[in-house]
């Protein structure tokens, strides 16, 4: 969606668009589950969860990174990520804020 077609949208729609975005690949979501159960992870270990390359494990930590789901420190030649608790949190309260909503229409409205 191009820059001006955002514009037409809250920052709230906006920001919960660009969760979803970054949640929006299984690559992703495993890696998500991973650093969840590992509580930190050094991204050569992602590599050797994954089937995919070392580059595109990297690129897929980059989007999650960049929506602040994860932060990474540099340690020597390698990076450590793990999941940032606090925004881990507040996305976590934005998805249940918006699936919580009661829905209206009856079973047969459409």
């Amino acid at each position: 969606m191009g820059v001006t077609k955002t514009q037409a949208f809250t920052q709230s729609q906006n920001q919960l668009a660009a969760y979803a975005k970054a949640l929006a690949h299984p690559a992703r979501i495993a890696i998500l589950q991973h650093l969840l159960k590992k509580q930190t992870c050094i991204c050569g270990d992602l590599v050797d969860e994954l089937p995919l390359a070392q580059a595109t494990v990297s690129q897929h930590l980059k989007e999650l990174k960049a929506v602040g789901l994860i932060k990474g420190t540099v340690e020597g030649t390698s990076v450590c990520y793990c999941i940032d608790k606090h925004k881990w949190e507040e996305v976590r309260d934005i998805f249940f804020h918006l699936f919580s909503r009661p829905i209206s229409c009856q079973d047969n409205c459409c």
